[in-house]
């Protein structure tokens, strides 16, 4: 009956409910908080083994700490979700802030491996910036002499070192340490990964929120024209967001509302009088942006979020790179913890920061060693009759469903729809082990760890198994399925002196078997393919027999255009004409019933002009809300069921 409450009551606030309000987020999560505790209260008190020493209490209790330190977490999220804020109106108000003289911008490009295509329609963005006192540099860690002539070519700065000494970090403070020696500094410097393409209007747009001069550093969102791995695996690219869309959409405009956003380092912009102060970045992370945020603090300088889509890059195309990241992530938070702007050291920092570092601590520690406990630990009880949830169907619904449906209710309804529990638990999952090793790594020894690049572009058009990274699910998929036939067809449905908890147990293992089958599938990586979202159809013309006809332009990419209304042959020679790009010579590469695919022949300003139009022109082409009908429909699909 309870949670029949909380289910109508969950449909009827999402009329009534705004979920920009504070005042109504702080409502949903202060019931969120309510609940949880009641929840692990609960799981305290009355489903424990006894003390004693035996397995049961051994396992039953490590795994309630496992949960609760989890749910400690998730109680420091519900209060930073309990607020929000935008600062477009403040940007909007303070665009031009300086009056006649435009402040200097140096633009930061840092690359150490990636290949010519992605380098340049970063430089061609950032060249392309409407801020009239724009200087594009590229910091070239790799020391390659084709991007040396290349950025001549381009008639931009080139940078290179002679060592890669503090990795990222080392290289932006070499080219820091060069602006200072020139004749006329900078007054600010952007930053941007190799792969991330600014909009025309990221400088000027980031730029309007330094009126105030206590602000040190302007954050803005990332966002991804490539779905990220388990999108485009599982066949979500255009109904669910992608990973990171949370935490930027929503999580960080919620901690600029207790002001403690932090950088992320790409797609951010620091003011050259403040990180003069500090020394430049920081390098005893190998998250060096979160931990910029805090020095930068420390220095009375603060950090803030525009949440505006300025900017737009390449998510990880592949499973390892994905999990190297976000381990990578880890490690550089439990190095900030040890280090000296750490929430225990002794320093300037405000308690808000404190607690900013140690609920991103919580997270990266707590929350995927718990999903490995989820998928292990009822092994415990097939094998070898241990019952770490001793709790009966009634006490479950009555105590369990109204935390679970409420939490998943207020995390939905503030985001549009991100949270969707077999994706969610699939993403934490496929990192757990690496991130958990990271973490624990992290705090015992926090120095002497190689920053480890994350890898992209390169040949993604096989379909690929990641046979090293699926074992360990395989061997839990096979363990699971293992002991629920011994249990099941063996044991009559396991120990008989288990009570209600053996059907706990059972619902626990099926939806576990879910999971496992996804998180392998999304193991099989399919190839990709260029895509832009965002493209809308627009006319344009094609020279075909040497007669002109108006077509539809329903797709275009760096190489390719795909055309509608004219009948067309394979391996055909034919002209074309698009906007802002011009005439060009074309290929038919596949012909259809009412059109093709064409292979373009752009000269280099016309593939200069398509860098520009696709990626620093409109809106981004990344999803930011679900399609929960398409999600189950791609995912029935993807799983062969259909």
């Amino acid at each position: 009956m309870l949670a029949l409450l909380f289910v109508g009551a969950a449909i009827l606030f999402s009329e009534v409910l705004d979920p920009r309000n504070s005042w109504h987020r702080t409502g949903l999560f202060a019931v969120a908080v309510v609940l949880t505790l009641r929840y692990l209260w609960w799981r305290g008190t009355g489903t424990l083994a006894p003390f004693g020493l035996t397995w049961d209490c051994l396992f039953s209790w490590s795994f309630f700490l496992l949960e609760a330190a989890a749910g400690l977490s998730s109680l420091s999220a519900f209060v930073i979700l309990s607020r929000t804020g935008s600062r477009s109106e403040e940007a909007d108000r303070n665009l031009a802030w300086w009056d006649l003289h435009p402040p200097k911008v140096a633009i930061l490009i840092a690359t150490y491996n990636e290949e010519r295509d992605v380098l340049e329609r970063t430089i061609v963005g950032a060249r392309a910036s409407h801020h009239p006192n724009c200087e594009v540099l590229v910091l070239d860690d790799g020391r390659r002499d084709w991007l040396r002539d290349y950025c001549e070519a381009q008639r931009i700065r080139y940078l290179r070192r002679p060592d890669n000494k503090g990795s990222k970090a080392g290289n932006i403070n070499h080219a820091l340490e060069i602006l200072a020696a020139d004749p006329q500094p900078p007054d600010f410097v952007a930053v941007l990964d190799a792969d991330f393409v600014p909009h025309a209007d990221f400088v000027s747009r980031a730029l309007a929120l330094f009126h105030d001069p206590d602000v040190g550093l302007v954050q803005t969102p990332q966002h991804f024209f490539n779905p990220d791995p388990i999108q485009h695996n599982l066949g979500l690219s255009r109904s669910y967001p992608d990973e990171q869309r949370f935490f930027f959409d929503h999580l960080q405009p919620s901690r600029d509302a207790w002001g403690i956003a932090f950088c992320c380092g790409t797609s951010s912009i620091v003011r050259w009088q403040a990180i003069q102060a500090v020394g430049g970045f920081p390098t005893e992370s190998v998250t060096e942006d979160f931990m910029l945020t805090l020095v930068l603090q420390e220095a009375d300088y603060r950090t803030v979020y525009l949440n505006e889509a300025l900017t737009e890059g390449l998510a990880p195309e592949g499973l390892k790179e994905y999990v190297t990241q976000r381990a990578r992530w880890c490690l550089g938070l439990m190095q900030i913890a040890r280090s000296h702007v750490g929430p225990l050291a002794r320093n300037r920092l405000r308690l808000r920061d404190r607690w900013s570092v140690a609920d991103s601590v919580l997270f990266w520690l707590t929350s995927f060693s718990f999903r490995i406990a989820t998928m292990t630990f009822p092994l415990l009880y097939w094998f070898f009759n241990i019952i770490v949830v001793d709790a009966s169907v009634p006490d479950i619904i009555f105590y369990f469903t109204p935390y679970y449906f409420w939490v998943l209710f207020a995390l939905n309804f503030i985001s549009s729809g991100l949270i969707v529990p077999i994706v969610n638990d699939v993403s934490q999952l496929l990192g757990a082990i690496p991130i958990t090793r990271a973490a624990v790594t992290g705090l015992i020894r926090p120095k002497g760890h190689p920053f480890s690049v994350t890898a992209k572009g390169g040949d993604r058009t096989k379909v690929v198994i990641q046979w090293r990274m699926m074992m360990p699910f395989l061997a839990m998929l096979v363990l699971t399925i293992l002991g629920l036939v011994i249990g099941i067809v063996f044991e009559r449905f396991a120990f008989s002196d288990a009570g209600d908890g053996k059907l706990i147990i059972l619902f626990w293992t099926v939806y576990n078997l879910l999971i496992l089958s996804v998180t392998l599938t999304v193991c099989i990586e399919l190839p990709r393919v260029e895509q832009h979202l965002a493209d809308h159809p627009e006319r344009c013309v094609i020279l075909v027999d040497g007669r002109l006809k108006r077509v539809w332009l329903t797709d275009l990419t760096e190489g390719t255009a795909r055309i509608r209304g004219g009948r067309l042959k394979l391996g055909e020679a034919i002209e074309l004409r698009i906007r802002d790009l011009g005439d060009m010579k074309a290929f038919v590469l596949e012909a259809t019933n009412d059109g093709g695919v064409l292979s373009l022949e752009l000269a280099a300003h016309q593939y200069e002009a398509l860098l520009r139009r696709l990626y620093t022109q409109g809106s981004v082409p990344s999803v930011t809300s679900t399609r929960l009908s398409a999600v189950l429909g791609a995912a029935v699909a993807r799983l062969g069921l259909r």
